[in-house]
């Protein structure tokens, strides 16, 4: 291993965790934004990604309030601007000391959100910008699950279903939204195959980078995550962004029905610059971490 390191870096006056791995000197940056807001992935993309860390030096960023890098917020405190402007201070740490010009930046549902942002912002900063799970229009994706729950509910799940708000603006719309996507999930419209999420649960469990402390903080981060942060999210609408000054390319799980690859590729075809496309045919939300090989080899075989 060329590098591994894991550290606390300070990002606009805020520790927070990052991981670089590569196994090789002098290999092009590839930074991945996780999801949730606030679902903390290091042992994840250790566990299923590390095959890119033979092409690539891969960066790994517990987002402020997200696992590792575990504070409370307090109200206001935090907006999508602040983990914005967080990216935009890691990419300069990262950019000036490996003396590179630009990198690769792997976006997953709310890092896809972080990172399409971040990549019409800054297309200088952005050699290719990869999406999965890529959130476009988040009020139509949210609906889309709500309605893939209504179609699979039994008599008792359909009775709270259609009690919900899938505009998640009403006093209990965190019990909502909770509700639906437990729904999605245990309907396989989630993971791939699967009813729940232990596929992803247990690589925390035996990483070696995460304690005890650590999996209680990434489960409280991710709740207040949520809480802070998910009104805002629904406002996410890139259908008016169809001009990047930068490659674009979404890989998109062809079951997914947490969000919507099927409104990916809608917008997929009204993007007007450079942009390529790949369906994954045994994959829901996660096809980085269900067709992990098929997904690293890709990266490679288009980037490089």
């Amino acid at each position: 291993m060329f590098i591994n390191e894991q550290s606390l870096i300070s990002l606009n006056g805020m520790p927070q965790y990052v991981s670089i791995r590569a196994q090789k000197k002098d290999a092009p940056l590839l930074l991945y934004l996780h999801g949730g807001p606030g679902d903390a992935a290091l042992p994840l993309v250790m566990k299923f990604n590390r095959g890119l860390e033979e092409n690539f030096t891969v960066v790994v960023w517990e987002q402020r309030g997200s696992g590792k890098s575990y504070y409370r917020f307090e109200d206001g405190a935090v907006t999508l601007e602040t983990f914005l402007q967080d990216l935009l201070s890691l990419t300069a740490i990262l950019l000036e000391r490996f003396r590179q010009n630009c990198l690769y930046l792997v976006g997953h549902s709310w890092g896809s959100v972080l990172g399409l942002t971040f990549t019409a912002r800054h297309p200088e900063l952005v050699k290719t910008y990869i999406g999965c799970g890529q959130v476009v229009n988040m009020k139509k994706s949210c609906r889309t699950a709500y309605e893939y729950a209504l179609a699979h509910a039994d008599s008792k799940s359909l009775e709270r279903l259609q009690a919900t708000d899938c505009t998640y603006t009403g006093d209990n719309w965190l019990s909502d939204l909770l509700f639906v996507t437990k729904q999605v999930v245990k309907h396989k419209g989630s993971l791939y195959g699967k009813t729940n999420y232990n596929k992803l649960i247990t690589p925390f469990l035996f990483s070696g980078c995460y304690s005890l402390p650590d999996l209680l903080r990434r489960q409280k981060g991710s709740l207040q995550a949520i809480r802070h942060l998910w009104p805002e999210l629904m406002e996410t609408d890139f259908e008016g962004v169809t001009r990047f000054g930068t490659p674009v390319i979404f890989i998109e799980g062809r079951y997914d029905s947490h969000v919507s690859s099927e409104l990916s590729r809608e917008y997929f075809e009204t993007i007007e610059t450079k942009k390529q496309f790949f369906w994954f045919e045994k994959s829901c939300h996660f096809p980085q971490w269900s067709e992990n090989d098929r997904f690293n080899r890709l990266l490679a075989e288009v980037l490089l």
